[in-house]
């Protein structure tokens, strides 16, 4: 059983067709019986990139609904949640300053770095951190995980 780590900017690309959006798909199909972990404010993120490309008009109002309410039902059912904690918040600081990431970028590498480590500790699966960002995946592979990038994917 595959487990993932998916950050705002891949996971987006399961809602809003992208580039990578298909493989994507294909790789978080439930009936693949995969894991995915996700971290608190990738839904605040996710909220604020539908809202985006509503107002940019790449979203079409009638679309905007539908999608929020998806990835709502996502949210509840499909996703296992990190919540942020003191600790978190810490430890994405001081991964912001070693990487000079931003500040949600920084946080959802911390949240990767915990579920990569709790895994690891288990002897379960590697955890793979999904991401399209290209200096959050350097980050994430100079920390030592496993990256999968859905641009580098038709």
């Amino acid at each position: 059983m595959a487990v993932y780590f998916v950050e705002t900017s891949a996971l987006a690309k399961r809602y809003i067709a992208e580039r990578g959006s298909t493989w994507l798909r294909a790789l978080l199909d439930p009936g693949t019986g995969c894991s995915i972990y996700i971290v608190r404010v990738t839904a605040i993120e996710m909220i604020a990139a539908i809202t985006r490309r509503e107002r940019g008009g790449s979203l079409a109002p009638t679309d905007v609904a539908t999608t929020r309410q998806a990835f709502r039902r996502d949210l509840a059912t499909a996703y296992q949640v990190v919540e942020v904690t003191l600790s978190l918040a810490n430890r994405a600081m001081l991964l912001a300053e070693k990487h000079g990431l931003r500040g949600y970028d920084a946080m959802q590498l911390a949240a990767g770095l915990e579920v990569y480590v709790r895994y690891l500790a288990a002897g379960l699966p590697a955890v793979i951190f999904i991401s399209a960002d290209t200096e959050l995946n350097a980050a994430a592979m100079a920390e030592g995980l496993t990256i999968e990038d859905p641009n580098t994917h038709p």
